[in-house]
């Protein structure tokens, strides 16, 4: 297997990200030509020689500005999560969902849009759900008479999120068909529709909760390659590493939960890719993970509001990509192995 230059490939994922993102700025059903977009960037308050300026500047600033970067924060939050989750657990398949934080964010969003509670409110919730479930998980898991915690800790995430999806079933059942039911069901599906510049900037806070502690950790992160023993040789506290991992990768799901929904595949097949690309360290693989999670959500964003007069949910996209993708990678894997 060729592994690429991390550091190149990082600087040219990261170029044309920003390439991507001024695209997708003038993508739409209302488009806006590159040279607008440079010149509303770049001059925000000249916007009135602009052909159309006063809409143009609503579109760019208003809506299609915190859409695209909350498309970007999500991707590379749910890519790092990923990451984490996957070197914790030492399991390939290991998603941000694996601990039922997704299900309990998506709990607490359900009760939300179900009790008519503000958009601030809902998020909160999800944020709030998505913690108490991996506190959960984590008691039971400690509980389980198991002598592997990992295995308690997955067989309890398992058991913990089926029970969530049995709730958000319940809750949906009894909604109101008319009004709650369409809401949560298009909540459900992952959108970013309704972001706003305050929401943005709760979701870049939120996810930085996150995501600034995996990266500080990335380096320690590289020992759980290793086995236990020789972790422990290493003067490292491994239960504190692993939980210190699990709380940066819970913190960064829920916030993205709570800004756009449920969105999946990301955080199983980017991690993948990366390591396909550059190897299985920990400290390469983490960067490089979140610039191809924050394209990949871009590209898809981008295009299930571009392609339809109706917008296409972008869990839906993800789903109906991820699973090639996956499919795919497991493929090269195995050549490359034999």
């Amino acid at each position: 297997m060729i592994r690429l230059p991390w550091a190149l490939l990082t600087i040219a994922l990261g170029v044309l990200l920003a390439a991507s993102m001024l695209a997708a700025l003038g993508a739409g059903q209302y488009p806006l030509r590159l040279s607008q977009v440079l010149q509303m960037l770049l001059s925000p308050l000249g916007g009135g020689a602009i052909e159309a300026g006063d809409v143009a500047q609503t579109v760019l600033w208003k809506i299609r500005l915190p859409r695209v970067g909350a498309s970007v924060v999500v991707g590379a939050a749910l890519a790092a999560s990923g990451v984490a989750l996957q070197s914790v657990f030492r399991n390939p398949l290991a998603a941000p969902d694996l601990l039922g934080v997704s299900a309990g964010a998506a709990l607490g969003a359900v009760l939300g849009i179900f009790l008519g509670w503000s958009i601030v409110t809902i998020q909160a919730a999800a944020f709030a759900g998505g913690l108490a479930a991996v506190i959960v998980v984590h008691a039971v898991g400690t509980v389980l008479p198991l002598h592997d915690r990992t295995l308690s800790l997955v067989l309890a995430g398992i058991a913990i999120g089926s029970m969530l999806g049995a709730l958000i079933a319940l809750v949906k059942t009894v909604a109101d068909p008319y009004t709650q039911l369409p809401a949560i069901t298009f909540w459900l599906l992952g959108s970013f529709a309704s972001i706003t510049p305050t929401d943005l900037s709760m979701l870049l806070a939120f996810g930085a909760l996150g995501i600034v502690p995996l990266a500080l950790m990335r380096w320690r992160a590289d020992a759980l390659a290793l086995s236990d023993d020789e972790i422990h040789a290493l003067g490292l506290r491994l239960p504190v590493l692993r939980a210190a991992l699990i709380a940066g990768a819970t913190l960064a799901t829920s916030a993205t939960v709570a800004a756009a929904g449920i969105i999946g595949w990301i955080g199983l097949v980017v991690p993948h890719a990366a390591r396909l690309l550059v190897g299985a360290s920990f400290s390469r693989v983490l960067p490089v993970s979140m610039l191809m999670g924050a394209l990949l959500m871009l590209m898809i964003d981008t295009l299930g509001r571009s392609v339809a007069q109706a917008e296409i949910p972008p869990g839906v996209l993800t789903a109906l990509v991820g699973a090639p993708v996956l499919f795919a990678l497991m493929l090269r894997r195995r050549e490359g192995q034999g």
